[in-house]
Parts: structure tokens; C-alpha cells; sequence
């Protein structure tokens, strides 16, 4: 193998090497879920060349079910087949072909998938094709349109025609990943979609071939503020087919990967070092090549390097000395390196041009240019200029052009400059050279807008379901014969003594006469006095009976006395606050409760506690439409009265959240239930089944109290605010 061969493999392998790194990633994450044993393997790998085009046949181990998923990159120009359920039984990971357009394959195995990439000198159209355990790769060398044949290179037999109606795309977001980068992702409609991606100079431009784009996808995004070098993703019908057309900005680099029906296109910062020849990660991507130099000057191996990278170098005069270097297989760009390091060279780089010197001369000349301009900033006349404010207030301004004891290092003028503040005006008076004046105008375009507003609506609700019930009874007996007629009480045997019944001593007295009847109520002469109680002031209901004798003067008495309350409220507490980003609002309503306070002399005084209904926050509008706020929600309500003065109920929630653009939000909620039953009875008595009513009082209560509170951001757009 020569080494030119060497150098291409090497080259190719190094610019693939980000792409196979993103294919192995996403197959290791498919492959870990799924254990089961491949299915098929792929066996070899042969290329021949027929005319100007390239049939490659990629034999397997058992017939394909359905042809591999397949796309195609423009820069570097590549081709990707990606076979489910397939291992590589070819035991290698590159093979070499060099046969028209193709330079070689490298094979690649994620768990139980492989892929397929094909190295190719230019950007080409394909076809692919199932000719029994095999399938067929035609790689079309005219740059038309590629047509799949089988094995004897004959066309191969066409599939069914699809289903009427056109395949549309289901669906495009974009994204920005966690470096910074933007990230288009793209629903296909099936694995089968032919795609053709290629850079442009102003970004990358996707071709989804034979597939239509519906109305609601037909859009250009402005995602200049997602801060990823991505400021534009516009899609749109091109004839039969659909273009995503990405712009973006500043240095980047772009890489398109597939999985099943997803397209993902990352678009990737990168920084620019002037000092280096190739921008990114990617590393050397010079031909590589060798060197043996034996003693030979600098200027000669630096020609040598230029001869053979086509680059405009210019050494300067103080540039010297020779040098002895044996490289093998050795990219230019990196040999170049190598040489400036060993000489204490380096270079600056200013388009195709290149300026090779010695280290301290470069830095001494940057650093005379820069004393010169300091030199000429000082010498240069001053300009004054007025800038009028519309949004921000002017002394706003006073820290940046450092009035009033501001920091010296956050001052944007110059040390000759100045600055007047006119806050009846709203104005900005600067006076300043004319870069500084540039600086001055081009923060204020960028400070000076209108601030985005947000309607705040809270809703706090506050839910209650009581129920209580008492159940309670009188028992008594009144012995009246004394008083109408007859003897009192009870004889006992066959003697002369006899007992009487009260509910008291009181009441036996006066039964027997022992105590005057001055008490006309029935509280003495009752044995058991368990009521049902009173509910919120409401009296419980009764009935009473009365069982007495033909001459009525003896009576036992009963009264039975139930009472229930049921009941349900609801209270809706609705205030709305409308303030401007990330700016504090506050809004409450309610009363203010006065209490007695004592000092530790004894003086007293007079203190006001709030009980009220109180709503803070401070929204931030996030670049994708959301909002974040800080939220802290206080409903209060005066308690019981106590000695001090009244209670005061608290419910208070504070958080911070983010909701979507007029969505709805429950921020917490309290839910309490209080269970309670009570039971006076008289023991034994009040155990008895049935009979054991008449003997206890029985109290239950249920309670249930909840509370809601909702909260709905809503942006303040500029035409709803022009319209009202």
C-alpha cells in the first residue's frame, strides 16, 4: 500500500471520526436495550467499477428483510447505510477500494447494528437494491440520478408503487444542546426518505427529496435568542421535494446524523484562534505526507509546506537558521506547527495569507500598534453627541460612564471622555472620540427597548364540608300523690315503711313534703339530663313523652333531643398584578388589627397586625416563551378572640415555578379533615342494646377544610398592549 493510500485513509478517518463518534453513541443507546441476538451479519464487501459508475455488493448471511436505512453527507461527501439487527462478520473495520469515485468503506458496530460509511472524492447521487442475501449499492459517477441494479448489473425490478397521497414530514423543533449548540430536529415520515444535506456559506441546507411539508410547518423561526450560533430555520415547498434551509452565524460546524425516523442537524460553536490554521475540532486535516529534511534552511522547508498547500506564506527578513526533520505520514498543517515550535517561530493568519516571524517580533510589533492607537486616541479630536432614551431612565446610565463614584473598570469612555445626565429630559449628552461614541450608541440600542410585561392571575380557593350531629335525652320520674292525693312513695313489704323516687334529694324532699315545692322545673326529679348540645348557637330539637297513672300524680318522663348540621361553602379569592420582566409587583387588600403591646416599663402602645389578602411576584420570561416567577400568595383572615385580641388565620404559599405562556399552574394546596365522636352515657346503663339510648348522649363531627391556589402568567404582547 502506497502512502498516498496511507494519507487519504488517515485524512478520511479523521474528519469522519465526529460523525462515528455521534453513530456510536446513538447505536450503543440502542443497543443496550435490546439483548436478543442479531438476526444477520454481514459477510463481505466487494466493489467493482461498471462505466462511470460504482456497484458495491454487500453480501449477508441470510436475505434482507427490508433495504437499509440510508443517508448521504455533501461535506466531506459520504454515504451511510445503517443495518437493524446486523453484526459485522467481515472481522475489519476498513476496507480499501479506490474504484471510480469510492475510496474505501469503514465499518462500524454498535451491540447488535451496524453501519456502513463510504468514503467517496465527490458528492454523488445512489440507489440501493435487494438482490437475494445481498444488497446492491449504485453509486451514479455521471452526477445524475442514481438507478439500483441486481447483482448482473441489470436494473433491478422496481417495488410497488406507495399508496396514493404524498409523504409528508410530521414534524421540526429546534433545540439547544447542552454546549451550546443548535440543534434541528427533524420527524421523517419513514426510514426510507432520501435526504441531501450540504453547507453553504451562510449555513446548511437540507433537501428531504420526494416528501412535501405540511401548511403548519411552513414557517421561518427566529431562534436568534436560543444564544446558539443558529439564527434562522425557514421551511419550505421546493417542487416535489422540501428545504430546510438553516442560517447561522459566527464559526461553526455542522453534523447530520439519523436514527430510524429522526434527522438531527447540530450546529456547533466553535472559537477562533487566529493563530491556528483550521478552526474547530476536528483537528489537522492537512494531506498528510513525509519529511526527511537533512540540515536545511527554515525559508527552504517553509517554501517546501507552501509549495504543497497552496498557501500564500510570507517569512519575514529575521526568520533563520536550518533545521533537520524527519516526519512520516504527517499532515502539513500539523508539520508546519512543528516547525514554528522548534524555532521559536509563529505565525498570523489573515485570510489565505500567512505571516511567519519570530515570536518577539510578532509581540513587539502588535504591541507598538497598540501604544499607537492609544497615542492617536489621545491626539484624536473629541465629537458630542445626544442620545435621547425612550424605555430606560438616564441614570441608569451613571455606573457605566462611572459618575458619582462608580467603578473605573466598568466605564465604557474613554479617559478623555464625558457625559451629562438630564433626567427632566430623559436624555444622554457625551462627548468622547468617535469609536467611543460608536461603543455609547450601539449599548443603547441594545439597552434601550421595551420591556415585556406580564399579567399575573391568582386564584386561591377555599373549599369547606362540615357536618356535625348530637343525639341526647332526658329520663325522669315525678311522684305528685302528696300534693293531689294519696300517700307518697312506695310501701315496702307488709310494714309501715315505705320509699319514694327523685331524681335529686331535692326533689325526693319534695315528694315527701320534706321540702317545700318551690321549684317548678322538671330538673329534679330527672335521673338522667344528657341533652344533645346546641350547634353554632342553634337549639336541638326534642321530643318528649310522658307516662303517668289514672289519678295523675305519677309520672316518668322522657324527652329525646337530636340536632345535625350540614354544610358547604366555597371562597374564591381572584387578585391579578400586571408588571414588567423580572420587576417586583405587589398587590393586597384586607384590615389591619389593632393589639396592645408592653414595653418592659409598663408604658403600653398600640400595634397593627395585617389580615389580608396578598399577592408578590417577579416574572422572567424565558427565550422560548415561558415564564419563571417568584411567587408568594398570602391569605389571611382574622381567627378567635383571644385575650390578647384576635387570631389571625395564616395561608401562605411562596415558590418558584415555571409555567408555559397563558397556562395554568396549582402552586400547593391544603387538605384537612377533622373527625371527632363523643359519647356521655352512664355506665352499664348506657351499654344496654336499644335501651342504652335512653342513657348516653352521642356526638359526631366531620370536617373536611381545602385550599387551592392557581396561578396563570400571560405575556403582555406589544399589539394586545397598542390595543388597549
Amino acid at each position: 500500500m502506497t502512502a498516498h493510500t496511507l494519507a487519504r485513509r488517515a485524512w478520511s478517518a479523521a474528519v469522519w471520526a465526529p460523525v462515528l463518534a455521534l453513530t456510536l453513541a446513538l447505536q450503543l443507546a440502542g443497543g443496550a436495550r435490546a439483548q436478543a441476538p442479531a438476526a444477520n451479519a454481514i459477510e463481505s464487501i466487494t466493489a467493482n467499477q461498471q462505466g462511470a459508475n460504482v456497484i458495491v455488493r454487500i453480501a449477508l448471511r441470510n436475505a434482507p428483510v427490508a433495504q437499509p436505512i440510508s443517508f448521504a453527507i455533501t461535506n466531506p461527501a459520504r454515504i451511510a447505510l445503517d443495518f437493524g439487527a446486523t453484526i459485522n462478520a467481515t472481522d475489519k473495520n476498513v476496507l480499501e477500494f479506490n474504484q471510480g469515485d469510492l475510496r474505501g468503506v469503514n465499518l462500524v458496530q454498535a451491540g447488535e447494528r451496524s453501519r456502513l460509511v463510504f468514503n467517496l472524492k465527490r458528492t454523488l447521487n445512489y440507489a440501493t437494491a435487494i438482490d437475494g442475501n445481498a444488497v446492491i449499492l449504485t453509486i451514479d459517477g455521471s452526477g445524475g440520478l442514481a438507478t439500483a441494479v441486481d447483482g448482473n448489473g441489470l436494473p433491478a425490478a422496481r417495488s410497488a408503487p406507495a399508496p396514493a397521497g404524498k409523504q409528508l414530514l410530521r414534524d421540526l423543533d429546534f433545540r439547544r444542546g447542552a454546549n451550546g449548540e443548535g440543534r434541528v430536529v427533524v420527524d421523517l415520515p419513514n426510514n426510507q426518505v432520501a435526504v441531501d444535506v450540504r453547507q453553504t456559506p451562510t449555513g446548511v441546507m437540507v433537501d428531504f427529496l420526494k416528501t412535501g411539508v405540511p401548511e403548519n410547518l411552513r414557517r421561518r423561526l427566529d431562534v436568534g435568542d436560543f444564544g446558539t450560533p443558529v439564527s434562522l430555520v425557514t421551511t419550505v415547498p421546493q417542487g416535489e421535494n422540501t428545504r430546510l434551509i438553516i442560517e447561522a452565524r459566527g464559526l461553526w460546524e455542522q453534523t447530520v446524523y439519523q436514527s430510524d425516523t429522526q434527522l438531527v442537524v447540530d450546529v456547533k460553536p466553535i472559537k477562533e484562534d487566529p493563530n491556528k490554521l483550521t478552526q474547530g475540532s476536528q483537528g489537522y486535516r492537512g494531506e498528510k505526507l513525509s519529511f526527511n529534511f537533512q540540515n536545511v534552511e527554515v525559508r527552504a522547508a517553509l517554501q517546501a509546506i507552501a509549495d504543497i498547500s497552496g498557501l500564500n506564506i510570507i517569512t519575514s527578513d529575521s526568520v533563520a537558521g536550518n533545521l533537520t526533520l524527519r516526519l512520516r505520514e504527517v499532515p502539513w498543517d500539523q508539520a508546519l506547527d512543528v516547525i514554528l515550535q522548534a524555532k521559536g517561530l509563529d505565525m498570523r493568519k489573515n485570510g489565505s495569507v500567512i505571516w511567519i516571524a519570530p515570536k518577539e517580533e510578532l509581540l513587539t510589533k502588535e504591541k507598538l500598534e497598540l501604544e499607537q492607537r492609544a497615542q492617536i486616541a489621545d491626539l484624536e479630536p473629541l465629537k458630542s453627541e445626544i442620545f435621547q432614551l425612550n424605555y430606560q431612565k438616564a441614570e441608569a446610565f451613571k455606573t457605566v460612564f462611572g459618575l458619582e463614584g462608580g467603578d473605573a473598570k466598568a466605564r465604557i469612555l474613554s479617559k478623555r471622555g464625558s457625559a451629562i445626565i438630564e433626567p427632566r429630559t430623559n436624555q444622554l449628552f457625551v462627548t468622547d472620540i468617535a469609536s467611543k461614541l460608536e461603543d455609547v450608541r450601539r449599548l443603547i440600542a441594545k439597552t434601550d427597548i421595551a420591556t415585556k410585561q406580564v399579567l399575573i392571575e391568582a386564584r386561591i380557593v377555599e373549599a369547606s364540608d362540615t357536618f356535625t350531629r348530637n343525639l341526647g335525652a332526658k329520663l325522669g320520674f315525678s311522684d305528685m300523690r302528696t300534693i293531689r292525693g294519696g300517700d307518697s312513695g312506695y310501701q315496702i313489704g307488709n310494714g309501715n315503711t315505705r320509699f319514694a323516687i327523685g331524681g335529686n334529694l331535692t326533689g325526693v324532699g319534695q315528694t315527701t313534703g320534706q321540702v317545700a315545692v318551690t321549684d317548678t322545673s322538671f330538673n329534679n326529679t330527672q335521673f338522667i339530663n344528657l341533652p344533645a348540645g346546641n350547634i353554632n348557637g342553634a337549639q336541638a330539637g326534642s321530643l318528649a313523652i310522658s307516662l303517668f297513672s289514672s289519678a295523675a300524680n305519677r309520672f316518668l318522663n322522657l324527652e329525646l333531643s337530636a340536632l345535625e348540621e350540614d354544610g358547604t361553602g366555597k371562597i374564591i379569592s381572584s387578585p391579578r398584578v400586571i408588571t414588567a420582566d423580572k420587576a417586583v409587583a405587589l398587590i393586597e387588600q384586607g384590615i389591619e388589627l389593632p393589639y396592645q403591646v408592653a414595653t418592659s416599663s409598663g408604658a403600653t402602645s398600640i400595634q397593627f397586625r395585617k389580615a389580608n389578602l396578598r399577592l408578590e411576584v417577579t416574572p422572567q420570561i424565558t427565550p422560548d416563551g415561558n415564564v419563571v416567577i417568584d411567587v408568594d400568595v398570602n391569605k389571611d383572615s382574622v381567627g378567635q378572640e383571644t385575650r390578647s385580641g384576635f387570631a389571625i388565620d395564616t395561608k401562605h404559599v411562596k415558590t418558584q415555578v415555571m409555567v408555559d405562556n397563558g397556562g395554568t399552574v396549582v402552586l400547593g394546596g391544603i387538605y384537612q379533615q377533622t373527625e371527632r365522636s363523643t359519647t356521655d352515657k352512664v355506665p352499664l346503663l348506657g351499654d344496654i342494646p336499644v335501651l342504652g339510648y335512653l342513657f348516653r348522649s352521642n356526638s359526631r363531627t366531620n370536617d373536611k377544610t381545602e385550599l387551592l391556589v392557581f396561578i396563570t402568567p400571560k405575556i403582555v404582547t406589544e399589539r394586545l398592549s397598542t390595543a388597549r
